[in-house]
């Protein structure tokens, strides 16, 4: 199908509206248009070159996803038609690419097809949990219910995500000031103290002379320099992105010191919450495991609840198929046991990610914390130990003068 921008006229708001539609023909997208409600004004088909810039700026963020689903939600809950609410919400979508998408599930579900099997085009966008909870909310006629889970869901996630990023945001930070004042030592200071022993013909001592060296092979073959250092980073990303990279980042995530306590709990968070959110719309006890070890985005925590998963299959309770595992922290089945035995393991699921959630937030506060000192320590000695290898030497030069 083709891609038309459209600038069109709504029936009933009488507000104009841009905005773009797929369709076969200019006809059909005008056809479209008209039974959605709108007067079309112009129809364009987009070039190849729209195509390419739209991909290159049309990132769809957390918040974007966040925005729609709340908005869905609330236009039906108000008893809004699918339809008209989608047509509401692309009017508030400013994301060219979001509205693109908006527009072709408005035409899908306008053919018959379900919201579920609409949204399950773009799984880059709207991922597994995503399309169970709105399959479950259609299923049981509380698609609005469901989607409000769904935005919370989301935030919480983002609010967690942003925790963990901004505790290692600061060490990022200094180690970038480290590299900056090797490089502005190597580069100014270090050639003018080759330059004073080689006019006095004195040798320089090891240290400096290493400096010399370095600086000297940066000068020259700064361009070997970025050369290999962009290949060793192109198959470093292309390895990361194989089966056995990915299992590499994730058992580096959970077994790092100090970060890996960290990850568990945000991964023991991720799967509580979004089991809260998948039980509490309906959605089975096996489902919501498989769905659950996808949402946790980590291979190993994945392959514990997937063991746990052929557990419950033959007949063991949740909490004890997660007992044994490793890589599946103790107050997980704990909580777990208590809602079996209370009836309510959504619930009880939802209170351990409030806990992990919350052990996370003072986690990251003590860490950061902690880190600054220890990290203002490491800047002073690289620093220092460069202004000592620059300046002892020509202290030793002067007394050898003076003498």
């Amino acid at each position: 199908m083709k891609k038309f921008n459209y600038e069109a006229r709504d029936q009933t708001t009488n507000k104009i509206t841009k905005a773009t539609v797929q369709a076969d023909s200019e006809s059909a997208a005008a056809k479209l248009l008209i039974n959605q409600g709108f007067t079309p004004l112009s129809i364009k088909e987009q070039s190849d070159n729209e195509n390419f810039f739209s991909r290159l700026s049309g990132r769809i963020t957390t918040k974007d996803r966040i925005v729609f689903t709340r908005q869905l939600a609330t236009l039906i809950g108000a008893g809004l038609p699918l339809a008209q609410s989608f047509n509401t919400v692309l009017e508030q979508t400013e994301n060219k690419k979001l509205q693109s998408i908006v527009q072709d599930i408005t035409a899908s579900i306008e053919g018959g097809k379900s919201l579920s099997d609409s949204f399950a085009k773009y799984p880059n966008v709207f991922d597994a949990v995503f399309l169970a909870l709105v399959g479950a909310g259609e299923m049981s006629g509380t698609l609005d219910e469901s989607l409000q889970r769904i935005a919370d869901q989301q935030e919480k996630d983002a609010a967690i995500a942003s925790k963990i990023k901004g505790a290692l945001t600061y060490p990022i930070i200094v180690l970038v000031v480290i590299f900056g004042v090797i490089a502005f030592m190597l580069f100014t200071v270090v050639p003018q103290v080759e330059k004073l022993y080689h006019d006095l013909k004195k040798q320089l001592p090891f240290l400096t002379q290493v400096m010399v060296d370095a600086a000297n092979f940066a000068a020259h073959y700064w361009w070997l320099i970025i050369l290999v250092t962009g290949v060793v980073i192109y198959f470093l990303m292309q390895y990361l992105q194989t089966e056995s990279g990915i299992r590499v980042t994730d058992t580096f995530k959970i077994k790092v010191p100090v970060f890996g306590k960290m990850f568990q709990k945000l991964y023991m968070a991720r799967f509580a919450r979004t089991g809260q959110t998948l039980l509490g719309t309906g959605v089975s006890m096996l489902d919501m495991l498989k769905l659950t070890s996808v949402a946790v985005n980590n291979t190993l925590i994945q392959e514990s609840i997937l063991r746990a998963v052929e557990k419950v299959k033959g007949g063991k309770a949740l909490s004890v198929a997660l007992t044994p595992e490793e890589n599946i922290l103790p107050l997980v089945p704990q909580m777990i046991k208590i809602g079996e035995q209370s009836g309510r393991i959504d619930e009880m699921m939802g209170k351990t990610a409030q806990v992990y959630e919350d052990e996370l937030d003072e986690q990251v506060k003590n860490i950061s914390t902690a880190i600054e000192p220890v990290l203002m320590v490491v800047l002073a000695v690289v620093a220092g130990s460069m202004v000592a290898a620059i300046l002892l030497p020509i202290y030793s030069l002067v007394n050898g003068i003076n003498v």
